[in-house]
């Protein structure tokens, strides 16, 4: 990526690009982590990864048809298993690119993704596209979702019951795509993912495993956390020099 693009997105995101007036020959690493700097897999301790390390989710299919698809955009947008689907516009299924190496999953459907059904399209939603540029990633070449699909009241958080009414369709999704890296964002996409109350500043920069196939999963904070809590930016660019470490060793 030129680097003049990639200030401006880190720019974008808050985040300081410092740069010295002097360099000396050595090269000067002019953000907080280097782009081409892997950061070390961070330790696991034994008492938290059987409940942190690995979340339950259907085995990878082989390949994804159109079909399958359609299928199960149509089942989300016909459920009714909770009472969200009364209550809202529409069922926001999930947008990107289907065969996605990077999949973002955040917590529930907000005012403009609920008008709009499509996932971050708010503020947040600005922060994240900058967010993923700084990563070498248009929105486009992604795949984003959420833990639900249906926006709750008041965008309240959503209740134990309505996740798990949801997770077959994320599930279904994740075979789907059968991404090499999952960034969650959030506390309620960590929560529901990893099977955990563990708080996100815990649980983020650490490398997690997600599921039979063990699919790398990397949580940092929700970019509507971030606008409201701006010092915490730099650490949420080191999760996406870390997510980035993941997908290049794929």
């Amino acid at each position: 990526m030129e680097e003049t693009r990639r200030k401006a997105y880190l720019t974008a995101m808050g985040v300081t690009v410092w740069q010295r007036r002097d360099p000396p020959a050595a090269a000067v690493p002019e953000v907080i982590v280097s782009e081409t700097e892997s950061l070390p897999a961070p330790e696991r301790t034994a008492g938290e990864s059987a409940a942190v390390e690995t979340a339950a989710t259907a085995p990878m299919a082989e390949s994804a048809t159109d079909d399958q698809w359609s299928d199960l955009r149509a089942r989300v947008s016909a459920c009714s298993a909770c009472s969200l689907r009364a209550g809202c516009t529409q069922a926001v299924f999930g947008v990107g690119n289907a065969q996605a190496d990077l999949l973002i999953i955040g917590e529930a459907p907000g005012a403009d993704e609920d008008r709009q059904g499509e996932p971050f399209v708010g503020p947040a939603g600005q922060l994240l596209n900058a967010m993923l540029l700084a990563m070498g990633f248009r929105r486009e070449e992604v795949f984003i979702a959420n833990i639900l699909k249906c926006r709750p009241p008041n965008n309240r958080d959503p209740k134990p019951d309505e996740a798990l009414q949801c997770e077959p369709f994320l599930r279904q999704q994740i075979a789907l795509i059968q991404p090499k890296v999952i960034l969650s964002v959030g506390r309620i996409s960590a929560h529901n993912l990893l099977k955990t109350d563990i708080p996100v500043g815990r649980l983020r920069g650490r490398i997690h495993n997600f599921g039979e196939s063990a699919t790398p999963l990397v949580v940092t904070y929700h970019p509507a956390y971030l606008l409201r809590s701006p010092e915490q930016k730099a650490k949420s660019w080191q999760d996406l020099q870390l997510a980035l470490s993941l997908l290049r060793e794929q």
